[in-house]
């Protein structure tokens, strides 16, 4: 296995991730922001306020882009089983 192929395995891992993370994480950021706004404007320091929407759209995000990360996930793992002749000589 040359450094090559190592670092394209793990460059494509890490881009497979970012990915994956990015879809179930941005939404949350943007709720989190939007509420944090609304806080700020109605001087409400309610810590659930702030916590539970969060929440709640990263579990519908879950649900929304559950089948597109785990085929994501199935494609990288198909990819790299099928390369393991490859890798090794």
């Amino acid at each position: 296995m040359s450094p090559e192929s190592l670092i394209d395995i793990f460059r494509e891992a890490l881009s497979v991730i970012v990915l994956i993370v990015s879809a179930i994480i941005l939404p949350g950021l943007f709720i989190g922001l939007i509420v944090a706004v609304f806080q700020a404007a109605t001087s409400i320091n309610e810590q659930t306020l702030s916590f539970l929407p969060r929440l709640v759209i990263t579990l519908l995000c879950i649900l929304i882009f559950g089948p597109w990360i785990i085929n994501k996930l199935v494609t990288y793992a198909k990819t790299l089983y099928m390369n393991i002749p490859y890798l090794i000589s």
